[in-house]
């Protein structure tokens, strides 16, 4: 679909960018390129610093952390046409991540200069508010986080996953949604055949 679409037309479809004008469109289009990337391509690693603000236009992505043992720690998905950037801190020219970030589907990404992006637009107060709740997103995403890994017993844990995430749980195998609730196989089953 991205394929036949121009750069601005992909642009003007996003929610994100809805309040601009079509002139801040195509100023926005000339700083932006849409590329597609496959399946388990690393879209960027934790603490590394980016020059581009990137958009999942369409596949699934999940950001995770690796702990002092290797293990990976599931934070939370990224659904198409959401921002896959994390914003800490707009004064900056370039964006730090938090998180790692894995495609897991086939996806295409809007990457925008971000210098150019803040010069245009964040320094003149535009898109101040999407950015806000952008902020607010991630901040329920870290809540929810806090809730799954600290507060939820394996009950919750799976219950929140199936109401929230269905299409993913019937799309991943038990063993990924076991590490993904941070519970054992065996306890997944458990759960799976309490719940029926």
């Amino acid at each position: 679909m991205y394929k036949t679409m121009s750069t601005k037309k992909i642009i003007a479809s996003l929610d994100f960018f809805s309040l601009l004008s079509e002139e801040q469109i195509d100023q926005l289009s000339s700083i932006s390129v849409v590329n597609k990337y496959p399946k388990e391509y690393v879209v960027h690693y934790e603490r590394k610093e980016n020059n581009s603000l990137l958009f999942l236009l369409s596949g699934l992505a999940k950001a995770y952390k690796i702990d002092k043992h290797n293990n990976e720690i599931f934070l939370h998905y990224i659904y198409e046409n959401s921002l896959i950037s994390e914003i800490s801190n707009i004064r900056q020219d370039t964006l730090n991540s938090f998180s790692n970030i894995t495609l897991l589907e086939d996806s295409h990404i809007l990457q925008i200069d971000y210098k150019r992006f803040k010069e245009i637009f964040l320094d003149k107060g535009y898109l101040c508010s999407e950015f806000t709740n952008e902020i607010i997103l991630r901040s329920q995403q870290l809540q929810s986080l806090i809730n799954r890994e600290f507060i939820f017993n394996s009950v919750v844990k799976v219950a929140m996953m199936l109401h929230d995430d269905l299409e993913i749980f019937n799309k991943l195998k038990r063993a990924e949604i076991s590490l993904i609730l941070h519970i054992q196989p065996e306890t997944l089953s458990r759960v799976l055949n309490r719940l029926k």
